[in-house]
């Protein structure tokens, strides 16, 4: 261990203060991907003041890591004063001079420190990660200033991510508001359409197939990368985290290489009608089985966005509940399944204006999120650094 790591037990402790005058009402739990999240236990009837109170600056952590994604619940809040379940443990940093509390939650946020937590975790019922173990911790402890310029680089990457994801959901704020300008009001119940118009299906306006079975003995670390339902994410998809092939099993994929402006659909499992859009990148990928995709021609930006607003904002895939949520109408989804999901088709021109109207806002979506998968990477180099100290 290196000469400057020192035990956590000296620069922190418990915290135990009860919403007894039951002054706070803001009810929060904490998240394997440590952040405070408004609870979701109904607490109807229940007495509140035995809860405990996290204050501005404070920590909360649940010690129990078995089934818990081999990840620990731990966050340091701040945001408002929140009350948590007496389940969790709170505790705070005692001198702010010596530790600073946010460097401190870097620490906490490395995928080491969840390693570490599992493997320091016992019981025989519950394992979990006790006060006691907490204090055992080592951590590179600089200088203040270090500490708090090592913080400022980290949230410079962050908020700057943050910026681009705002940025995003404004202009799909935007896109959904002309989409349901362009229908106005017309549905595929409506008795009668505009001149021009039709109803139609998915089908009718494009392609659509599931992609390639990859046998399980092709499946490498390095190679072709290869989409997967896991990999659709926010919309988007996640390529930093995608299993790989080698090149001689990827050619095999024939149609299913992918490239920026894509769209894709995830047809099974928990994440069933999720789309996504291939970002920009410059490296071949491929589609596994499973995953949906769209064709759209050789150029899919220009046909993008009146797909994508169709998928996203008129809820065309109906397993999928009105809160977004998967329900239990339909666990799969089939090529045949999507291409037959009826819609309103307006007039060949009309539907060509909006998507030369938000072509310019898919491809800044698709710039802003390569642009969040490198600050991503710089983030991680960030707490990386920490452990080379």
């Amino acid at each position: 261990m290196k000469s400057n790591y020192k035990q956590l037990r000296n620069y922190i402790q418990l915290v135990d203060q009860r919403n007894r005058d039951l002054s706070i009402t803001n009810l929060l739990g904490v998240s394997i991907e440590k952040k405070f999240i408004p609870s979701i236990a109904n607490i109807v009837g229940t007495d509140l003041s035995s809860y405990k109170i996290v204050r501005t600056g404070q920590f909360a952590y649940g010690p129990v890591t078995s089934r818990n994604g081999e990840k620990i619940s731990i966050a340091y809040l701040d945001g408002d004063d929140c009350i948590i379940s007496s389940s969790y443990t709170v505790f705070e940093v005692s001198n702010k001079e010596e530790l600073d509390p946010e460097y401190l939650m870097l620490w906490f946020s490395r995928p080491e420190f969840d390693r570490y937590a599992r493997f320091k975790s016992h019981g025989s019922v519950r394992e979990i990660f006790d006060w006691n173990e907490l204090c055992m911790v080592k951590l590179p402890v600089p200088a203040i200033e270090e500490q708090r310029n090592i913080v400022k680089a980290y949230k410079t990457v962050t908020d700057r991510i943050a910026l681009k994801k705002r940025i995003n959901d404004n202009l799909a704020e935007q896109c959904a508001v002309d989409y349901n300008l362009m229908l106005d009001g017309y549905t595929t119940e409506s008795e009668e359409l505009p001149n021009g118009w039709k109803k139609g299906s998915i089908g009718s306006y494009c392609d659509v197939k599931s992609g390639f079975a990859f046998k399980s003995d092709w499946w490498t670390t390095d190679g072709y990368k290869v989409i997967k339902i896991a990999n659709i994410v926010n919309n988007t998809i996640d390529l930093d985290n995608c299993d790989c092939v080698k090149a001689e099993h990827a050619s095999k994929a024939n149609n299913f290489y992918v490239q920026s402006g894509d769209i894709l659909i995830a047809m099974t499992g928990a994440t069933t009608g999720k789309i996504g859009i291939v970002p920009l990148c410059d490296e071949p990928i491929v589609v596994n089985q499973r995953v949906g995709k769209f064709f759209l021609g050789d150029n899919p930006i220009d046909k993008a966005p009146f797909l994508y607003s169709t998928l996203l904002y008129s809820r065309v895939v109906r397993h999928l509940q009105p809160d977004g949520t998967a329900g239990s109408a339909q666990d799969n989804l089939s090529a045949d399944n999507i291409k037959d999901v009826a819609i309103v088709l307006p007039a060949r021109s009309i539907i060509d204006t909006f998507n030369k109207q938000h072509i310019p806002h898919l491809k800044m979506m698709m710039s802003n999120w390569a642009e969040i998968r490198s600050l991503n990477k710089m983030a991680e180099t960030v707490l990386q650094t920490l452990s080379s100290r």
